[in-house]
């Protein structure tokens, strides 16, 4: 058992509020179906995960959204807390203390649902390395970051000050953590999902019997 916390920042794939870069090119119903995929084949990974807890922090009317009724199955087997904040960046920093809190003060390692190729191995290697510093990061292919860990929820205090969905999120992040003494250990990068030319990258990085990589030649993508 790993002692650490595995958090998802989830949003509810709710048709015209789901992944709207790329409802922009396939539609909004469609962009909710890669979000619902996104989000479920994420969730089997961290369940896989031999950690110490499982949170997820969701906002979303899910009883709206794609495939609501496998998602609420799945979600049976995390603890779910409800994202708190105005803006994204004070909904991350919240969380990380949210998720401290229901895990009784352990390390959190976060991810967010835009990296459905993520798997239980590389999830148990990050939380493996943040057992041994102070916290981990890992970048996104766009200039953002997929992966966050931190031994201490106050460490993720600095995300409220950074301008998130930005090319620069990611180095932006690894200074503020850096500046207020923090301890860095950067990890794995990889590609998330936020256009349509990301799609077709992140279903070949997914194993074939993913949700995510099905949808993706079921839709020719």
């Amino acid at each position: 058992m790993i002692p650490v916390a595995l958090l998802v920042v989830a949003k509810a794939p709710v048709p015209g509020l789901a992944k709207t870069r790329l409802a922009a090119s396939i539609g909004e119903s469609a962009a909710a179906d890669y979000a619902a995929a996104a989000l479920l084949d994420t969730l089997d990974a961290v369940a896989a995960v031999p950690a110490a807890a499982r949170i997820v922090a969701l906002t979303g009317d899910l009883t709206a959204a794609s495939r609501s009724a496998e998602i609420d199955s799945r979600l049976s087997d995390f603890t779910v807390v409800e994202q708190r904040g105005a803006g994204f960046a004070d909904r991350l920093a919240n969380a990380h203390a949210d998720a401290a809190a229901a895990a009784g003060g352990l390390p959190v390692l976060q991810i967010g649902m835009d990296t459905p190729q993520v798997t239980a191995d590389l999830l148990a290697e990050c939380a493996t390395t943040l057992c041994d510093v102070d916290a981990v990061l890992g970048m996104a292919h766009d200039g953002g970051w997929w992966v966050l860990g931190v031994t201490d929820p106050a460490m993720a205090e600095c995300l409220r000050e950074v301008p998130m969905s930005q090319p620069d999120t990611g180095a932006v992040t690894l200074r503020a953590l850096r500046d207020t003494g923090v301890d860095v250990r950067l990890v794995s990068e990889l590609a998330d999902v936020d256009t349509i030319d990301d799609i077709h990258v992140v279903g070949r990085a997914c194993l074939p019997s993913s949700r995510f990589h099905q949808l993706t030649v079921a839709e020719g993508a």
